[in-house]
């Protein structure tokens, strides 16, 4: 991991400025005595080659050169939503065993925005192990079943997806100032996004609240030219009102979940720069991405050195190996290919065409929720007999309770799932009913028309 760090920091010049907030700027060479120190601290604690180390901070300049620090170091490191709840992170670190959690020590939870720095604690953790593969990043999606996946990410791979962005045309380059809306803990953000701009000469730019009027602000102050977010950012750049002239913006590209055309198209009217997609999976990177939205409603064509098939109507990627650890992957990897359970076409120009998905996983926000994982949290509360979470717009939960004198209302039910589950994943509603619906051989329906029909009944 080491190699791949440096062949990023020297393709450009220490001094040119990398990550700004209003008026603090770190510079490559600021990053580089950074990562120094806090690869110095890491190393006091016993962090070394091989070493697993859970991290969980949320997006900071601190994030950034911590997560550098620790794979200078050759650590495994395991990205944790900083959004999730502890009962999350216990679940996750019964599967994976990381030695070592690095986390900010302030008060996370009550954080609001961007912040540059944070204070990192470190906690050595008795039951952990040693990484037993060569892989340096360890991410999570949630799988079908309702069982996190553990998906691990090589030097190579990476140092292969940052090379691959650079490709890609369009793409911004030396001298451009990108506004990163994306997660920096999930692939767009962090690969797409701060990986390619520390090797191409972009200067990366946070804003500090998720808020038209914020976004506006920092891309105005700081003249932005590219902007990397997901739909909703979009939609409520779209609804601003009186929104100032954005001269220099010329690349605008949506990453996480699938642009909705409505969406696309009022941002473009407003402020005249296309929309662009980015689509890929946590797994295989960035797979197909047409920067300039001229594609659309594609997704845009294959990545450069990406394969993909056409296979019983969905999208398969080609890897090389499986990208899943501790057997969490099921049957999504196979024959040297990934199956990603996305409905889609692909031409004979390579231009893909993504039709959504074709299991429980859906994307909210540009963040994947597995309904199943809500269902069973549902399913625990001792008074519900039966939970089903349908997602169309919005997600609504279904859901059947005991009789008794006691029941629950659908509030005490969503504060019951608030306990458990990070926000993104809460249910936007959540109906109660005597019984759920079944099909003619007994199974639950998920249909969302027959669920809101039923709830009319009641």
């Amino acid at each position: 991991m080491g190699a791949l760090l440096q062949r990023l920091f020297d393709r450009q010049d220490d001094g040119l400025p990398y990550l700004t907030y209003r008026q603090e700027t770190v510079t490559r060479g600021d990053l580089r005595d950074r990562e120094a120190r806090q690869a110095k601290a890491f190393a006091g604690y016993g962090i070394g080659p091989g070493s697993t180390v859970g991290l969980r901070t949320p997006p900071s300049f601190t994030q950034v050169e911590v997560l550098l620090a620790l794979w200078r170091l050759g650590a495994q490191v395991m990205l944790f939503d900083f959004r999730l709840k502890p009962a999350e992170v216990d679940t996750l670190c019964a599967s994976c065993r990381p030695q070592f959690m690095v986390r900010a020590g302030s008060n996370v939870r009550a954080a609001f925005g961007f912040r540059p720095e944070y204070e990192v604690v470190t906690e050595r953790r008795g039951d952990g192990r040693p990484a037993t593969t060569g892989h340096r990043m360890v991410q999570f999606s949630s799988g079908s079943t309702g069982r996190p996946k553990v998906i691990g990410r090589t030097a190579r791979s990476l140092a292969v997806e940052v090379e691959r962005f650079t490709r890609i045309p369009g793409m911004p380059g030396e001298g451009d100032r990108l506004l990163l809306l994306s997660s920096t803990a999930h692939s767009f953000g962090l690969i797409g996004g701060l990986l390619h701009s520390l090797a191409a000469g972009v200067s990366v730019v946070f804003t500090p609240r998720v808020s038209a009027r914020d976004i506006l602000r920092t891309a105005v102050d700081h003249r932005i030219t590219a902007l990397f977010a997901v739909p909703m950012h979009y939609e409520l750049l779209a609804a601003a009102i009186s929104p100032p002239e954005l001269p220099e913006l010329r690349v605008a590209v949506s990453g996480g979940e699938l642009m909705p055309p409505k969406v696309a198209t009022r941002f473009a009217e407003r402020y005249g720069v296309p929309v662009g997609e980015s689509y890929g999976t946590t797994e295989t990177g960035v797979t197909a991405m047409d920067v300039s939205g001229a594609l659309r409603p594609s997704v845009g064509r294959t990545a450069p050195g990406v394969v993909v098939r056409e296979h019983k109507g969905e999208l398969d990627v080609a890897l090389d190996e499986s990208p899943y650890l501790f057997d969490s992957g099921g049957t999504q990897y196979a024959d040297g290919w990934l199956h990603t359970r996305d409905r889609a076409t692909v031409d004979g120009t390579g231009v893909v065409h993504v039709h959504g998905r074709a299991d429980s996983l859906v994307v909210i926000g540009g963040l994947k929720v597995d309904l199943t994982e809500v269902e069973n949290v549902l399913r625990e509360h001792p008074a519900v007999e039966q939970a089903v979470l349908v997602h169309d717009g919005t997600t609504e939960a279904y859901v059947a309770v005991a009789a008794g004198d006691e029941q629950p209302t659908a509030e005490e039910l969503l504060r019951w799932c608030r306990e458990r589950l990070a926000d993104y994943k809460l249910p936007r509603v959540i109906r109660l009913l005597e019984s759920l619906p079944r099909t003619a051989n007994g199974k639950l329906v998920r249909q969302a028309s027959t669920l809101h029909a039923a709830s009319e009944i009641r």
